[in-house]
């Protein structure tokens, strides 16, 4: 039975993955949960299957016939913000840094526990778009620089733009500039993204988020006018002193810096295995 704190959604579940009885165990611990679900066994399909479903969440294999969970992802996020639940049986710390990096909101190494699955799934659902984030009826909008955050309708604009971006990175956001400035450690943020269910989930993801957000906002964490980073501790929404005085306190941790990184522990310690 589903929680009052995890509603059902109006709109399905997408589960996608070229494995038959993955799907029909998937497809039945999500509708015993009271979940629709809609199915497809390729990245072709999948693409098609999510523009005419509009799903509320799509939980994505990697490995597809035609277009790999990788290429899925990065097409879908150029066009919704639909959160993804990535799946593989590749599960290196690299392989999890680069599904985050193509805009997963989660990621799940196969083998795994369907009702692990479902959590996971109620979890990123309860995140979006009524969430602690979202401040209290009386604050609906928080204003940044140029930035205009309306957390009712999940939206971001900048200097009167519209910015697309992930409910991940809307999360990221609405929290440094609701901490006003106050330094945010990376395992802060990433129980206010991913709750405390969540011990999987890499701190080097939280650079990865913020290096994806400063590409969509036109920031620099040189010169940073939104996203400040403070080294060995984590992360700030910039003031109108610190955005003024040029570089940040530390050097950036960008995307690609961080995906770079982690593929070079998960190198050495493959070799130190063989």
């Amino acid at each position: 039975m589903i929680s009052s704190h995890a509603r059902t959604p109006a709109r399905p579940i997408l589960v996608v993955d070229d494995d038959r009885k993955i799907v029909q165990l998937v497809r039945a611990y999500l509708e015993r949960e009271g979940f629709s679900v809609v199915t497809a066994a390729t990245g072709r399909e999948a693409l098609e299957t999510a523009r005419a479903a509009r799903p509320a969440l799509i939980v994505l294999d990697l490995m597809l016939p035609e277009l790999d969970g990788i290429e899925v992802c990065r097409i879908v996020r150029r066009e919704s913000d639909v959160p993804i639940l990535m799946l593989s049986a590749r599960s290196s710390v690299a392989d999890r840094i680069r599904g985050i990096d193509q805009g997963a909101d989660d990621y799940l190494p196969k083998p795994f526990s369907p009702a692990e699955l479902v959590v996971r799934v109620k979890a990123i659902l309860r995140r979006a778009p009524a969430d602690p984030l979202a401040g209290t009826p009386d604050q609906t909008e928080l204003r940044h620089g140029d930035l205009v955050i309306d957390l009712e309708r999940y939206e971001v604009r900048q200097a009167g733009r519209a910015v697309p971006l992930t409910n991940v990175e809307f999360r990221l956001l609405a929290a440094l500039v609701q901490a006003g400035g106050r330094v945010l450690s990376r395992d802060q943020l990433l129980t206010l993204l991913y709750g405390q269910d969540e011990g999987e989930v890499l701190d080097r993801t939280v650079d990865v988020h913020v290096g994806r957000l400063r590409d969509k906002l036109n920031d620099s964490a040189d010169r940073p006018r939104y996203v400040a980073t403070v080294r060995g501790v984590g992360y700030r929404a910039t003031t109108p002193e610190t955005s003024a005085e040029g570089p940040s306190e530390a050097s950036p941790e960008t995307s690609a810096e961080a995906s770079a990184e982690v593929a070079a522990e998960a190198s050495a310690e493959a070799a130190a295995d063989a």
